[in-house]
């Protein structure tokens, strides 16, 4: 974990699903808390003036070269695919900014 300024966060690691006496089940529960608790957090942080809310860009795969873009509210289920291919560890970044809300005009 590491800060560069104002909303500029980032969140890198390699997640680890085995362990000598914990289930893999336990381990995948105990990944998904901890970004939970990573989230809960930073969206908590006070907001600069000229934004609305926080938004996060992440990414996750089996390695830091192979990681694809998705969405932050699809971490979980992303979470449980790579742990159903029988992965052993894998990759999760996630990068907080600050962002403005955008309203689109509904046509009649």
């Amino acid at each position: 974990e590491r800060s560069r300024g104002l909303g500029d966060v980032y969140k890198r690691q390699t997640f680890e699903l085995t362990h000598p006496k914990i289930k893999v089940e336990r381990m995948v529960e105990a990944v998904k808390h901890e970004v939970k608790k990573y989230l809960k957090r930073e969206r908590n942080k006070t907001l600069p003036e000229d934004a609305d809310y926080w938004d996060f860009d992440c990414k996750i795969g089996a390695s830091a070269q192979t990681a694809d873009v998705i969405h932050v509210a699809t971490i979980n289920k992303q979470v449980d695919i790579l742990a159903a291919d029988g992965l052993t560890s894998f990759y999760l970044e996630i990068l907080v900014k600050p962002a403005v809300r955008t309203f689109e005009e509904k046509e009649s």
